[in-house]
Order: structure tokens, then C-alpha cells, then sequence
């Protein structure tokens, strides 16, 4: 779920995103389940997936650990998440901004530094 995309001048994008996993979170307030009909809509497979909103991670668009679409080479936006899906996830990132639990990883970091 890309939370905030920014374009530089050059015409890259930089995006920050909440990765969707199948892991249970430890904590209720790390992650927001998917409901099986939004799922079903963006075409996911039909196992319980979280919006991780503890750990984000940021990255050169399109990201290292970005899935294609199925039969679309080159595509990774399956589609928009319902609007009040959105501001629960945005909701949870804040709370847990402001109680220091909120984690961002520099994703394509590693492979900057191997290019030097």
C-alpha cells in the first residue's frame, strides 16, 4: 500500500509504502488485516494478509521486493484500497509515529551502495 510518492527532478519516484504480508502480526496495532472481498477485487490469493503499519519501507520506484502483477510484466498497482481502509491505515501509522514504534527501511539502500 504506497502511503507517500515523491517524484524528484529527474523523473525518478521515491515511494513509502506498508508492505502486505501473510505473518500474523505480534501486535494487533503493528498491522490492519485485509478483508477477503478487497482482496478478491485487486485479484490477491484468498490467505489472511496485514498492512504492516509499524515498519514501512522506502524505495526507488519500482521497489527490490515489488510482486508484477500476474500476466502483466512491468505492472505492480493491483488497484486502490477502500477509502475508509485507507484512513484506518494512515490512522495507525500516525498513532504509532507519535509512540515512537514507527519504523521506516531504506529498501534499495543495499543496492545504491553495491553499484558504487
Amino acid at each position: 500500500m504506497v502511503i507517500l510518492a515523491v517524484k524528484h527532478e529527474d523523473g525518478q519516484s521515491i515511494v513509502t509504502v506498508a508492505p502486505i504480508t501473510h505473518t500474523p502480526p505480534r501486535n494487533a496495532i503493528d498491522a490492519i488485516e485485509l478483508p477477503i472481498a478487497t482482496k478478491h477485487r485487486l485479484g490477491l490469493d484468498d490467505h489472511k494478509s496485514w498492512m504492516v503499519a509499524s515498519e514501512l519501507n522506502r524505495f526507488l520506484w519500482p521497489g527490490p521486493d515489488l510482486r508484477p502483477i500476474p500476466n502483466r510484466p512491468g505492472f505492480f498497482a493491483y488497484g486502490l484500497l477502500p477509502r475508509q481502509l485507507t484512513r484506518n491505515l494512515l490512522q495507525q501509522v500516525a498513532t504509532l509515529h507519535r509512540a515512537q514504534r514507527l519504523k521506516i527501511v531504506q529498501r534499495d539502500q543495499d543496492e545504491r551502495e553495491s553499484e558504487r
